[in-house]
């Protein structure tokens, strides 16, 4: 049972719901007060560094997010067996947590070797992947700030793939996609706020994306958005250590050898 059953089906719901999620939580951080002292970046260095205004990103977060939600529901037209989604049976909750593992580690694959070979050939990076690193001080909203051809591989594919090799329900996937959705969001709000759950528990976190976001991390730390296997596997890991800034927040310092 679930809170919106009875009243839009479970494709509907794992077509929008991530986007409404997305919205909500980068909001939440949108509309937070300043917090210079959990900040990995001044705001001075968020307005010097970034080559993108605001309203262009919500602008390319919006059109990605047309394309996620027009694949999301032909994907959903043809893997549905039934009309109705009360008909079909859901599986145990152990069993819905293997799909979610699988899909987890499928994505971080997926988005490793695309992320990585936009990042190498530098037709894509300069043509797509570049539009990203725009933000070079990451926050919320920007999460999915991509150029749609990047969406549309990196994102899009990844998650379909996802969903298709984990073999999940439409309802699994709704929790799955929204997860996938918060974790993204938080990877690239600038903050590093005590307590945070996925600082806690995820390696691939904050200031490890922002390691990457750094001009001279670029080449370093592709996994995304779960965890760094992929990078410790294949030598594109970068370790880092947070350093406390005098003047408030903290700093995400590589740590070459």
């Amino acid at each position: 049972m679930v809170f919106w059953e009875g009243y839009v089906s479970d494709e509907v719901m794992g077509t929008f719901a991530p986007i409404v999620v997305y919205w909500l939580y980068a909001g939440f951080y949108q509309l937070l007060p300043p917090m210079d002292n959990y900040r990995l970046h001044t705001r001075k260095e968020e307005d010097d560094k970034n080559l993108v205004p605001l309203g262009s990103v919500v602008k390319g977060v919006l059109l990605q997010q047309f394309f996620q939600a027009t694949v999301a529901h032909l994907l959903f037209l043809l893997t549905c067996k039934v009309t109705a989604s009360e008909n079909v049976v859901q599986p145990s909750i152990p069993v819905q947590i293997v799909q979610i593992i699988i899909a987890m580690l499928v994505m971080d694959t997926w988005q490793y070797f695309v992320h990585r070979y936009m990042h190498q050939n530098k037709f894509l990076y300069r043509h797509v992947h570049s539009q990203h690193h725009r933000l070079v001080v990451p926050y919320a909203i920007g999460a999915l700030y991509n150029h749609p051809l990047e969406g549309l591989l990196l994102d899009t594919f990844g998650g379909a793939l996802s969903f298709l090799v984990a073999g999940m329900t439409a309802r699994t996937a709704v929790m799955f996609f929204c997860f996938a959705v918060v974790k993204t969001v938080d990877d690239h709000c600038g903050l590093w706020l005590p307590g945070n759950i996925f600082h806690l528990f995820f390696q691939n976190n904050t200031a490890y994306h922002d390691i990457h976001h750094q001009l001279q991390g670029t080449k370093f730390n592709y996994s995304q958005p779960f965890f760094p296997i992929w990078d410790k596997l294949l030598g594109t890991y970068m370790p880092y250590r947070l350093v406390k800034r005098p003047e408030g927040g903290f700093e995400a310092r590589l740590m070459k050898d």
